[in-house]
């Protein structure tokens, strides 16, 4: 007999086909043989829904901002976990959140989702179709609640999930804010300086035919080339600055960003923290939704965000195929930390893996959020002053000779 299957594969795009098996069971054995996640499998001939011209421009503009697309869907779970826990059926439930979207991509993408599922699709199949604003973990969960008869409580705690990423986002762009802004005046405040303010005083430096200190000489030939050459030295900037995000993006730039992040002093430990806790809180939802270990290790390694910890998790892949525990592969990295380690071993020992996941997750995001703070009140002054010695050393730059000469005429009067 062929099932039609649908599911995706190791890099989260989707991925559907047909294959011969006696079962269903037997079905999804084979297509995880593939390397395949499979959330649907059904008989070979209830053709699958083509995604509609909107949904496909709504995907597309999931790029508009990581932070706008948790939003969305942190407020979209939420609401359909109480909707669902009270015997909403899932049609109902998503159409009247579909009601309360004002026109936009999202609401194209939860008007199509709210499609399929009334054509029969479960919702994981649904959400499979948009994998830009449903992520791996979030379609895997919702498919072993729809497994289990426990859909409700899947979306609750995705929904949980959802709202810590965003919590933890915001505390870090929040945390930046202050010291962008502070960099934005001073690039501005040089920038006014150099263009405006400094040809007026070459101007007055000329007439006077006073000679000019080393410094100011500098400042005023720097300045100068700048005016002449200002379409040379921004499109030089701007190619390096293209170069630097290509190279960031590349395979090799990626990984020299990422073991940089976890080795600069001080930045190191808390980037360190940071990825541990997202790890540990992914791979805990996940075995508390009753994901099989491999499976969520595997979308635990997609959702880490960084190589070195991808690398990390997919020993522990190996290790567990073998018969081995998680904690053999992840002892003697410098990556996690002895006490999350041995925390890890003795949830293992007693079966309690999940709650030892996201109880090492929760410390380590409230211990985070302290960390940040403590930064920013250490990076903030510290930027003050860095700005305000060069602030200072260009205005006494243009205001010495003036003091000179001032002087002389004092001393000669």
């Amino acid at each position: 007999m062929k099932w039609a299957y649908a599911g995706f594969d190791g890099s989260g795009a989707a991925s559907r086909g047909v294959l011969e098996a006696a079962t269903a069971d037997e079905a999804r054995d084979a297509a995880r043989r593939k390397g395949l996640f499979v959330t649907e499998v059904r008989p070979a001939g209830a053709g699958d829904s083509a995604p509609s011209a909107g949904s496909q421009r709504a995907d597309r503009l999931v790029t508009w901002g990581k932070t706008r697309r948790l939003k969305d869907l942190a407020l979209f779970m939420r609401q359909l976990s109480v909707l669902i826990s009270t015997g909403t059926p899932a049609v109902e439930a998503i159409t009247v959140l579909e009601r309360q979207l004002p026109d936009g991509a999202w609401r194209t993408v939860v008007s199509d989702v709210r499609r399929r599922v009334e054509e029969g699709s479960t919702l994981s199949a649904a959400l499979e179709a948009h994998p830009g604003w449903f992520d791996p973990v979030c379609r895997s969960l919702i498919a072993a609640g729809e497994s289990r008869g426990k859909l409700g409580d899947m979306l609750v705690r995705l929904s949980a999930l959802t709202r810590q990423q965003l919590k933890i986002r915001g505390a870090v762009a929040g945390a930046m804010v202050y010291p962008a802004v502070l960099m934005c005046v001073a690039v501005s405040v040089m920038g006014l300086m150099i263009g405006f303010v400094m040809p007026r005083f070459e101007g007055l430096f000329e007439q006077l035919g006073a000679p000019l200190p080393p410094s100011t000489a500098i400042l005023m030939d720097a300045g100068r080339e700048l005016r002449q050459h200002w379409y040379f030295y921004g499109g030089a900037l701007l190619a390096a600055v293209a170069g630097l995000v290509a190279f960031l993006r590349s395979d090799a730039g990626r990984l020299a960003f990422d073991r940089a992040a976890v080795r600069l002093p001080q930045l190191g430990k808390v980037t360190r923290a940071f990825a541990t806790a997202r790890i540990a809180r992914v791979l805990g939802v996940l075995l508390e939704g009753k994901v099989a270990l491999l499976d969520a290790l595997a979308l635990t390694r997609q959702a880490s965000g960084n190589s070195l910890y991808a690398a990390l998790i997919e020993r522990a892949e190996q290790n567990v195929t073998r018969g081995e525990t998680v904690t053999s592969a992840l002892e003697g990295s410098s990556l996690i930390s002895p006490s999350v380690v041995e925390a890890l071993r003795s949830g293992e020992r007693t079966g309690q893996v999940a709650p030892v996941l996201l109880s090492i997750a929760d410390f380590l995001d409230e211990d985070n959020e302290v960390v940040v703070k403590t930064l920013t009140s250490i990076i903030e002054p510290l930027i003050l002053v860095v700005l305000g010695v060069a602030v200072g050393l260009v205005a006494m730059s243009m205001f010495l000779p003036l003091f000179d000469l001032t002087s002389a005429g004092a001393g000669g009067g």
